[in-house]
């Protein structure tokens, strides 16, 4: 029986779309997918469920079955960090003005622009650029896009990046840079220093060329390594004409210099550590910021939000600037697709960032240097256990488990038995490494949370 208030299920509504479609079976709409793609049988699902009261409990006996963050001690990072939400950041973004528009008028809209100005501009501060777009889903999105963004610029069609890139980011680039009649990016691996973990400049020196649309680092990069060598980096693209593309951790910015500071083109990075809590499967926030040229600026896909002069002297009024050319005003002719995107999240990005100013971020970038560094130590105390590159890293740092004899999926599985959650496991993703894992330390982590992971991993190499 169908709902009376959603019309698209009742047979009517469905005949009259399909004749709309020109077909006469809804199946000829999905006839691309394979067929051993196709279920072969009927899902068994269950009776329908009428009582609210017996559906929440259904739903909070499932979610019961989860093993959270906050139950839990977490050392895993590699791309989603857990670090302190102030509670003002919530609240801000549950306020029903921020929560529940999508979108409307100039005028009623005026506040939402402004929060979203302010976001861009205190970024911008951070970042050491002056021209910020507002935010696409996520880090690698925004490294594809910035890509494409160089690629236009140049007319160039190949990208130099680090092989140690997260494999999802580098998935995700490489989806951005793949196209149909002649449009697609190639992507080109450079190898980094076993030595040290950075960047290997002679490898790179030797892939640049005049075919680089842009050279494309990450400092800290995903194993946690400070790219000591970006400026020399960037004077290496220069030097082919490359544009230089940086990726960064904002957090680490109140210890780190700007991109900007050492030859930055384009920055891109994530907005997650900014406020914005650990979730799965909703974007966590990419920004792409540029200086403010013009030739940077026609080549942004994603929407802008200027101050300008009213009819009214001295009157001001938010508003979206280079609206054409993203594919909200021109569709498939827009300079990139970049659809929905995590417009709530610039909300508390901007809460955060006032809320923390250039003093909150030097504390906490410092408290999470000295975290990490902390944390390294104990744990190369442990027998068996060693850190690689155990100085020049900020949050995250590798943790080898070979000469144990154990693999880290044994080790984390002995942790989780432990209420911990063991850092991520590289060996599948990097087995130059060995049996290596990840693990990310923050501001929420204590001395006496360090001193129960060492404790524990004494037991785990030991048993």
């Amino acid at each position: 029986m169908a709902h009376p208030y959603m019309p698209n299920s009742t047979a009517d509504a469905k005949a009259a779309m399909m004749r709309a479609a020109g077909v006469t079976d809804v199946d000829e709409l999905f006839e691309q997918i394979p067929a051993d793609h196709l279920a072969a049988e009927p899902i068994a699902l269950g009776d329908g469920v009428r009582a609210e009261a017996s559906v929440r409990r259904h739903v909070r006996r499932l979610l019961d079955r989860n093993d959270s963050c906050a139950e839990n001690l977490n050392f895993l990072g590699a791309g989603c960090w857990q670090h302190y939400v102030p509670a003002v950041c919530d609240e801000i973004a549950s306020r029903s003005e921020f929560l529940t528009p999508v979108w409307g008028t100039p005028s009623s809209d005026h506040g939402r622009n402004q929060a979203w100005f302010e976001y861009a501009s205190q970024l911008g501060e951070l970042v050491g650029m002056d021209f910020v777009g507002l935010p696409v889903y996520s880090w690698g999105a925004a490294a594809g896009h910035a890509i494409r963004m160089a690629a236009r610029m140049t007319g160039r069609r190949e990208v130099v990046v680090p092989a140690t890139l997260d494999p999802e980011r580098l998935a995700v680039i490489r989806t951005y840079c793949g196209g149909e009649g002649g449009e697609a990016i190639a992507v080109v691996v450079a190898r980094h220093d076993p030595d040290t973990g950075r960047l290997d400049l002679a490898d790179l020196e030797a892939k640049v060329g005049d075919a680089t649309a842009a050279v494309y680092l990450e400092t800290p990069n995903h194993l946690g390594v400070v790219e000591a060598d970006a400026a020399a980096v960037a004077r290496l693209a220069r030097g082919h004409g490359a544009e230089t593309i940086v990726g960064v951790d904002p957090i680490s910015l109140g210890v780190l210099k700007p991109p900007s500071e050492y030859g930055a083109d384009i920055t891109v990075g994530t907005t997650q550590p900014l406020g914005v809590h650990m979730n799965a499967g909703g974007g966590v926030g990419g920004f792409i910021a540029t200086r403010d040229e013009e030739r940077y600026a026609r080549e942004y896909p994603t929407l802008q939000v200027s101050l300008a002069d009213t009819r009214v002297p001295g009157e001001r009024a938010f508003g979206m600037t280079l609206f054409h050319q993203t594919s909200y005003g021109s569709r498939e002719e827009g300079n990139d697709w970049t659809g929905n995107s995590v417009y709530l999240w610039t909300v508390v990005n901007a809460v955060y960032m006032a809320l923390m100013g250039p003093r909150g971020f030097a504390d906490i970038g410092a408290t999470i240097a000295a975290n990490s560094a902390y944390a390294a130590r104990r744990i190369g105390t442990v027998p068996g256990v060693s850190v690689r590159w155990p100085s020049g890293f900020f949050k995250e740092f590798v943790v080898d488990f070979t000469t144990t004899g154990r693999t880290v999926a044994q080790v984390n599985t002995a942790l989780r038995a432990r209420g911990i959650f063991g850092g991520k496991d590289l060996s599948v993703d990097f087995p130059e490494l060995g049996q290596a894992a990840l693990y990310c330390v923050t501001e929420i982590h204590t001395a006496d949370d360090i001193t129960a992971l060492v404790s524990a991993l004494h037991e785990v190499v030991a048993a």
